[in-house]
């Protein structure tokens, strides 16, 4: 889950599975009682079917616990300038970064910093279709160190200039969950 809506999606199945919950957040369930076996298989073909996915793994708990974390802060848009990945991380999950980093690549195939980027640049371009902010309102939001930081970054991922994509417009978008190099 990495949106409001599949928030409310996935607490329509819970309720459609007569399954009673403490909480549902961004990719988290929790239950107030064990389902059964029985259960849980159906709540997760009910998942599958709408696009969701059951993560019983804790390594895989983990990874979409990262992911979630560094969406939510992108979305937020309030990255500060000095802002690390390694040291938000470690104090949210207080877990060892480099051994967070070197699972997420293996599972993922690229870095967190890479996953955290590609959000950012999903961010602009979300700012620029508004027209609401300025490129450098926008790159002061997200953390870049200029304006021209952020354009060679965008290029280099997108291979066009934000005012390049604001011109084509949304459909070169990707949804949040869709995110990878």
């Amino acid at each position: 889950m990495v949106c409001p809506r599949c928030i409310s999606s996935v607490e329509q199945i819970l309720k459609d599975s007569a399954l009673q919950t403490h909480y549902v957040r961004l990719g988290e369930i929790e239950l107030t009682r064990d389902p059964g076996k029985k259960k849980l298989e159906q709540f997760s073909a009910a998942l599958n079917k709408n696009g969701f996915e059951l993560l019983d793994d804790r390594k895989m708990q983990l990874i979409e616990k990262i992911k979630n974390l560094l969406i939510g802060k992108v979305q937020q848009g309030n990255v500060e300038g000095h802002f690390s990945v390694s040291k938000f991380l470690g104090k949210k999950i207080f877990r060892d970064y480099s051994s967070l980093s070197k699972l997420f690549s293996e599972v993922e195939g690229i870095t967190i910093e890479q996953f955290f980027i590609l959000q950012k640049i999903e961010k602009v371009k979300e700012w620029l279709m508004y027209n609401e902010l300025s490129l450098n309102q926008i790159a002061f939001n997200l953390g870049y160190s200029s304006t021209q930081h952020l354009s060679n970054q965008f290029k280099k991922l997108t291979g066009m200039t934000p005012t390049q994509f604001k011109k084509l417009g949304a459909p070169h978008r990707k949804a949040i969950d869709a995110i990878r190099t």
